[in-house]
């Protein structure tokens, strides 16, 4: 591939922000990779990772000359940081962010989208894992996972169109939806399983840990994820949140009365239809670096639409 963007700006260089820069330096994608961070020790574990080229913690020096700025931290400083980076970046700078909740950071950009310098279109990369910091990343970390970017009501069609073009370019499948949308489908997918996996860890007694195996381990893993960045995705999501765990709590009080009255076919019944749905989630994804659409159709059925390959 040849440079899309002369430089790009990563704030917040840890596991996504690190494989951002890093899948940018191995295909090509930009000439200069500038981290922003606070931690000395951070930048340089991004700097030994070959996440970037070169390492700041003065934010509006980072952003000043970037032609495309990532911002890859925890959702609850997403927004001043934006606010931050648009008062330095040059006018018509493309702004994206990695956040796993949307429709309060796009709110908050929008609220002063009249006066901004920036153009910002957020986004959402499927990807990770529960280890942090640049050194845990990978170049090919988001090849055949989904992204989500989305744009508001207002959002000019190029602006979302060149922000799904860059996840595109690092290997995404990215779709395209409104930021309410994404977090009400984020919530049943992403948010209340990683409650319920933290349910789990917590409720184990401690004499079984010696006990468990790839079971508890498999349920549990995400549970080992940062709790500090977790509060707050759970906390700004609540009200899908919670409407997903309720969704939980009834089909459990299903199986759990199932147990209790000896209904063997029931509970039978039960575990098939979950082992079905968890099949049906293992089928082929998508072709990498296609985007997409995600609209709501007649009688609320959504639709996928391809927009470009």
């Amino acid at each position: 591939m040849h440079v899309q963007w002369p430089a790009v700006t990563i704030v917040g260089v840890g596991l996504i922000g690190g494989s951002v820069g890093m899948a940018l330096r191995s295909r090509g994608l930009a000439e200069r990779v500038i981290g922003v961070g606070r931690s000395a020790a951070g930048m340089a574990e991004a700097r030994r990772a070959g996440a970037v080229d070169e390492t700041t913690d003065d934010l509006a020096a980072g952003v000043a000359a970037a032609d495309l700025v990532v911002v890859a931290t925890g959702v609850g400083a997403i927004p001043g940081l934006l606010d931050a980076i648009d008062a330095a970046v040059r006018p018509g700078t493309l702004l994206t962010d990695a956040g796993s909740t949307k429709a309060s950071i796009v709110a908050a950009w929008e609220r002063r989208r009249a006066s901004r310098r920036g153009r910002f279109v957020g986004a959402h990369p499927i990807a990770g894992s529960h280890r942090r910091g640049a050194s845990a990343g990978a170049a090919d970390l988001f090849v055949g996972r989904v992204t989500v970017v989305t744009p508001a009501p207002r959002t000019p069609p190029r602006d979302a169109e060149e922000v799904g073009g860059f996840w595109s370019a690092l290997g995404a499948t990215v779709f395209m939806m409104p930021p309410r949308e994404h977090d009400r489908l984020l919530a049943s997918s992403s948010h209340a399983p990683h409650v319920v996996a933290a349910a789990v860890a917590a409720t184990t007694p401690p004499e079984v840990r010696a006990l468990v195996a790839g079971g508890w381990r498999d349920t549990t893993r995400i549970a080992a994820g940062d709790p500090e960045l977790w509060v707050d995705i759970l906390l700004d999501n609540a009200r899908f949140v919670i409407a997903a765990l309720r969704r939980v709590e009834r089909s459990g009080a299903r199986m759990r009365a199932a147990i209790e009255g000896g209904d063997r076919s029931r509970l039978l019944a039960l575990l098939r239809d979950a082992k079905m749905r968890r099949d049906a989630a293992d089928a082929p994804p998508d072709d990498s670096g296609t985007v997409r659409r995600r609209e709501r159709g007649a009688r609320g059925v959504d639709r996928d639409h391809d927009a470009t390959s």
